[in-house]
């Protein structure tokens, strides 16, 4: 037995032309009606939970019936409440319809016509390359930028006038932009974790800062200042071993909280750890022969820049190709001083490992002789000659590790012509280093011979 009346099917059956209509037949089809109006129901009151509120509206009915795949209704389509009117057509049958605007067709045809509408058109062009903005007519300028950054925004300034007409919004008020406002709280908690970590008397007060920071589930707010404040130290700070140490610290606190996501900071991260990792000058004279040299910064940075890499290389296919890049053209450059170099070797081991080492490192080594070189025989840079030989055996000794398909580690030979087949790959000052008292690395060797194909 259906609820829906079957005189309702009757009507609907006379008004097709359909005179006699059999009642198992209409039977059938009131329970399929009331089947396929329960369906449009359900699928109503699900685009009406998802939009958050307590009253079923039309606009959840043309919905639900364009996913059924039904034809939508026409002519309630409104963003406005309905107004109802009612009409007696007898005594006791009221007629409820809906109101109509009325229109003044004078005010109408006296009313300006409005603008034409631009010709629908579109083009395609490149807004960047591999970061990379091109000089093309369809993109600003960086003077057009700067210009447009000192506008005044707001109904009355002068922004983009052009962009707005082209779009048919030329009289479109612009609300200004609302700076992003934290709460005292938080403004409190910034303040008194940059005063802790930038604190040098008081080891406790800085290492509470720091484990807050690693667990503290609700400072996600406070992140993009965070990096900000990361950044002006470091871009301020460079003559500072400890203000740089603390900064990447943070830095590493912040990658350890499991309740932040960090992968829309990293383009803003990696500039600062690049720069404590392959900076041309850091620290004083007076810190390289100290407890914390720059050497140990470096260090620091590396670890850091692959743990990014590592968790958040996934999100970033361009990531790794950048950091790798920046540290290459730094250990060609021969301008650059040593401990540049032994950040770049460093950067490019961790980040690219056994392939970076054998696609990058290795080939440039016999080119980069000549600079170690002269740097070990030189009294006043032999010092950091040294750590880029430790950072270059790093290096290979990374490579060695690997596992090697058809290798012949026991084919090379021994004494002399070992260093003169090394000489010819890593150089003369590196092979002395493999081959001699203080190397005798022989899994190095085998895995420098077997990369050139010489063992």
């Amino acid at each position: 037995m259906s609820v829906w009346n079957q005189e309702n099917i009757v009507d609907v059956a006379e008004s097709v032309g359909i005179v006699s209509l059999n009642k198992d037949v209409q039977e059938h089809l009131a329970r399929d009606v009331e089947y396929r109006l329960s369906q449009v129901l359900e699928e109503a009151l699900k685009f009406m939970r998802h939009g958050k509120r307590t009253t079923l509206t039309t606009q959840d009915i043309s919905q639900a019936l364009r996913l059924l795949d039904v034809e939508p209704l026409y002519g309630y389509e409104s963003t406005r409440p309905l107004k109802f009117g009612e009409a007696s057509i007898g005594p006791g049958q009221p007629l409820f319809y809906v109101e109509d605007e009325e229109v003044d067709f004078e005010k109408l045809i006296n009313a300006p016509l409005p603008k034409i509408p631009r010709e629908m058109s579109f083009s395609a062009h490149w807004l960047a390359v591999e970061g990379v903005q091109p000089s093309i007519p369809q993109n600003p300028t960086q003077a057009d930028q700067r210009n447009q950054e000192l506008l005044p925004k707001g109904p009355g300034g002068g922004g983009n006038q052009t962009l707005a007409a082209a779009s048919g919004a030329d009289n479109v008020a612009v609300k200004p932009l609302i700076k992003h406002v934290l709460s005292r709280e938080l403004q409190i908690y910034f303040e008194r974790i940059c005063s802790a970590i930038m604190s040098e008397g008081n080891d406790d007060y800085r290492s509470t800062a720091f484990q807050s920071l690693r667990t503290d589930p609700g400072i996600h707010q406070l992140v993009p200042y965070f990096v900000q404040f990361v950044a002006d130290k470091v871009t301020n700070n460079l003559k500072s071993l400890p203000a740089l140490t603390q900064s990447l610290s943070l830095i590493a606190a912040l990658i350890d909280n499991p309740s932040l996501y960090l992968a829309p900071y990293i383009p803003a991260l990696v500039p600062s750890v690049l720069t404590c990792l392959i900076g041309k000058h850091l620290g004083t004279p007076a810190n390289d022969g100290g407890p914390t040299t720059h050497f140990a910064l470096r260090d620091y940075a590396a670890s850091l820049l692959s743990a990014l890499a590592r968790k958040y290389g996934a999100s970033s296919s361009t990531l790794k190709p950048r950091i790798a890049r920046s540290c290459l053209k730094h250990f060609l450059d021969s301008h650059k001083p040593f401990g540049t170099h032994y950040g770049a070797i460093l950067g490019l081991t961790l980040i690219a490992d056994a392939d970076g080492v054998r696609a990058l490192i290795l080939p440039n080594l016999k080119a980069y002789d000549a600079v170690l070189g002269e740097g070990l025989r030189d009294e006043n840079r032999r010092e950091q000659a040294e750590h880029v030989v430790k950072a270059l055996m790093r290096a290979l000794k990374v490579l060695a590790r690997e596992p090697r398909a058809g290798g012949k580690s026991n084919g090379f030979p021994e004494g002399e012509a070992l260093r003169e087949r090394l000489g010819e790959v890593v150089g003369e000052a590196l092979a002395e280093r493999i081959v001699g008292a203080e190397g005798g690395e022989h899994g190095v060797v085998g895995a420098v011979l077997d990369s050139e194909g010489l063992a």
